[in-house]
């Protein structure tokens, strides 16, 4: 389609890797159902618990205690909705590169499961994705992130989405859910990496979009059925609210950096943070390290920083040096459009791998 000639295919990328001794590599490289047991259920199970604990502070409210009812239940839902806004980007994202469980049809349940609930459309995100990681913010190339990236503070919706529930962003969710399950694509790039002529990719698309549409209504519909509708707050719209950490963890990846330069230490960042965000966000927080080995399981990317720290951009420890440094960058690309920030890199020699490269370990088909 014509929409299709926006992004190009012709890349030639030369990406800088850091050194990496090959044993230690294929050692880091190896998945395990142990590890990937360990983050899936336990990310899961901890929002069933959340919701559970939810459901149960609201119906526990009556016009006696709705003075401390109702303020445990809201706060009950900021901390459900918290673990709750990471099942889709999060968890889908690092499900879609099949690195966490050794057992593939194992990552699969789980990468369903995940998508299910976190409203995610994983069939089109892993080709996008694969993309993304073969040629990142490239401009005409990658159509997933595309720099400069923007952040509107000043909008209500904004901080409804972060702190509570923003209806609008649900609304525009299920139009667009029933928009795919129609068979239509989002954007251009929707249409570049689910092409017209893979009609056994557009299949299934759809179907996964009708499957997420149908779903959902059957458990909303058993819900009001048994006279349980909150749990329609708790699962069916669990992953649509009080998104402020996830965002907080997420936004950084790219934010205020280089675009169309052939080093992920330019173009992606890095961070430290504390033990329950990095569960969260399956150690996403290591963004140029997953970026330069996209087969590396989320659970060695630790060691594989402490293997090439000393080649690496200094990282921030923790959210709020994080973002002291993140609002920094922002004020000054509201300033000047142009701004972006270069991070000083050490002078070592490094090894290099070719786009196709990555792209195969971003797939994991290596």
């Amino acid at each position: 389609m014509a929409t299709t000639s926006r992004f190009r295919t012709d890349a030639k990328i030369n990406w800088y890797r850091c050194k990496v001794d090959k044993a230690a590599m294929s050692a880091l490289m190896q998945t395990s159902d142990w590890h990937g047991y360990r983050q899936a259920v336990g990310h899961i199970g901890l929002w069933f618990v959340t919701g559970t604990l939810a459901y149960l502070a609201f119906a526990r409210i009556s016009a006696d205690n709705w003075l401390w009812s109702v303020p445990l239940l809201l706060a009950a839902l900021f901390v459900h909705g918290t673990v709750g806004s990471f099942l889709g980007g999060t968890a889908c994202h690092e499900l879609s590169h099949k690195t966490p469980f050794k057992t593939k049809s194992v990552n699969e349940f789980f990468l369903k499961l995940y998508a299910f609930f976190g409203w995610w459309d994983h069939v089109w995100y892993r080709p996008s994705h694969i993309k993304h990681h073969q040629l990142t913010v490239y401009h005409d190339y990658d159509g997933e992130v595309v720099l400069p990236l923007k952040f509107n503070f000043q909008s209500v919706e904004t901080w409804l989405g972060l702190l509570a529930w923003n209806p609008h962003g649900t609304w525009i969710l299920l139009k667009t859910v029933f928009r795919r399950a129609t068979g239509h694509m989002d954007n251009d790039w929707f249409e570049f990496v689910l092409p017209e002529s893979n009609e056994r990719l557009r299949r299934q698309h759809r179907r996964w979009a009708q499957v997420t549409l149908l779903g959902h209504a059957a458990l909303a519909a058993v819900f009001i059925a048994t006279g349980h509708w909150f749990l329609i707050v708790v699962f069916n719209l669990g992953s649509q609210y009080c998104g402020w950490l996830s965002f907080l963890c997420g936004a950084p990846q790219h934010f205020g950096l280089s675009s169309d330069v052939p080093d992920h230490r330019l173009s992606c960042r890095t961070y430290s943070c504390s033990w329950l965000p990095a569960f969260l966000y399956w150690n996403m927080q290591y963004h140029v390290e997953h970026h330069m080995f996209p087969a590396v399981p989320s659970h060695n990317l630790p060691k594989l920083r402490k293997l090439i720290e000393h080649d690496l951009p200094p990282a921030p420890h923790g959210l709020c040096a994080l973002w002291k440094h993140m609002l920094e960058v922002h004020r000054k690309q509201t300033a000047d459009p142009n701004y972006v920030y270069v991070p000083a890199l050490p002078k070592c020699a490094g090894d290099y791998a070719k786009d196709h490269e990555l792209e195969r370990e971003a797939s994991l088909t290596i």
